[in-house]
């Protein structure tokens, strides 16, 4: 899961009178994470709309759940890995191509899948936010519900992903295993404040937004791979960035469902978790060295293409469409109004004020970073 953090704004509440919404605070395009933590809400969500996820089990059991693959089906991370099982000396020669390859990938790209293997092995810190989500979280553990077998299944299938990412940056000598591997131990100790106040509206919006970021953050890096001429990890990173477009269907089903039954508080919840901001769910990482570890990897990413502001927006502009959002009208009151105005204007004044980011960022010019992830080797942001 990735997002670039993107604007700074002051939390909203779901039932906050409409002319708040109209009060629009200034829009930061620099990709650098809020100064934790953000205040926090929690148990935002009526009891009414509790008891609407329980009524919609039987639809999540028929809708969602087919969006998952079976295990016997899905792909496993050795698939794609030298096969220390194979016969002689095939696995030491399969290594050795596989470090070949890598040699060809550029620092400032190890960089990128670092941070995003990284944001991937903090899979616990994920799934334990989904479950602090009223209505459809695993109440025991082990339930049956429809949301909670989403939500341990999902969890299982991503968590190939990490594992899959770890083994092949370890393989490839590139990179420095022990402050990668001390990056993941202090994020999922840091946690996460994604600004979901246990409000399952909000959460699912979240998700729907960071699948999508992650398929697009997984497809450019495959896509760096492939030029680079490793078709193995173009291959890898494509295979994963399929799962998050599968995950992204069916958290965005969730919403399509959402507007459907409750348009004015879907609406609301979908201005709301703008205004906040749609952050990276890792803004809190570091190495124990760097403090700004989010902002520098961040940078890399949006200067290698693999996640920009741009892509926010685009992000933002697909979720618009695919909700047929600007369409809305019944059961819309003026604060579900204000807030459809709100949300349907921000890719362009995104774009507007990213570009005048670019431009700023281009009479400073790039700065040599260091980065413990890869030897503390420096990279241009």
């Amino acid at each position: 899961m990735q997002c670039i953090a993107f604007s700074a704004t002051a939390p909203l509440s779901v039932h906050r009178p409409a002319a708040s919404l109209r009060r629009l605070r200034p829009v930061s395009a620099i990709a650098a994470p809020p100064k934790p933590l953000r205040y926090q809400s929690t148990h935002s969500l009526p009891p009414e709309k509790i008891e609407m996820f329980k009524s919609l089990e039987s639809w999540a059991s028929q809708t969602i759940l087919p969006y998952l693959k079976p295990v016997e089906k899905s792909w496993q991370p050795n698939e794609f890995l030298p096969d220390p099982a194979g016969p002689g000396d095939e696995f030491y020669h399969e290594v050795r191509a596989l470090r070949e390859r890598a040699a060809g990938l550029p620092d400032a790209y190890y960089v990128a899948l670092v941070g995003d293997m990284v944001t991937e092995d903090a899979l616990p810190t994920y799934q334990t936010m989904v479950n602090t989500l009223d209505g459809v979280r695993d109440e025991t553990g082990a339930s049956p519900s429809p949301w909670a077998t989403w939500t341990r299944a999902w969890t299982a299938e991503e968590n190939r992903h990490g594992d899959l990412l770890r083994t092949y940056l370890y393989l490839s000598g590139r990179v420095d295993m022990t402050m990668v591997e001390k990056t993941v131990q202090y994020l999922i100790g840091a946690g996460m404040d994604p600004g979901t106040e246990n409000n399952p509206y909000l959460g699912f919006i979240y998700t729907s937004f960071q699948e999508r970021a992650t398929f697009v953050s997984h497809g450019n890096t495959a896509r760096l791979a492939k030029d680079g001429g490793d078709a193995v990890l173009a291959r890898i990173c494509g295979t994963i960035a399929a799962d998050e477009k599968r995950h992204e269907n069916a958290y965005s089903k969730i919403v399509e469902k959402l507007l459907e039954l409750d348009p004015d508080g879907a609406m609301v919840a979908i201005a709301d978790m703008m205004r906040k901001k749609i952050t990276m769910p890792a803004y809190l990482m570091t190495d124990g060295r760097d403090p700004n570890l989010f902002e520098h990897f961040s940078s890399v990413t949006q200067s290698l293409g693999v996640y920009t502001a741009h892509d926010y927006a685009d992000i933002l502009e697909f979720l618009i469409g695919r909700w047929n959002l600007e369409a809305l009208e019944a059961g819309l009151s003026g604060e579900g109004r204000a807030a459809q105005e709100y949300v349907c204007g921000l890719p362009p004044r995104i774009r507007k004020l990213q570009d005048r980011a670019d431009e700023r960022a281009k009479k400073l010019g790039p700065r040599p970073v260091k980065f413990s992830w890869i030897f503390d080797r420096e990279v241009l942001v």
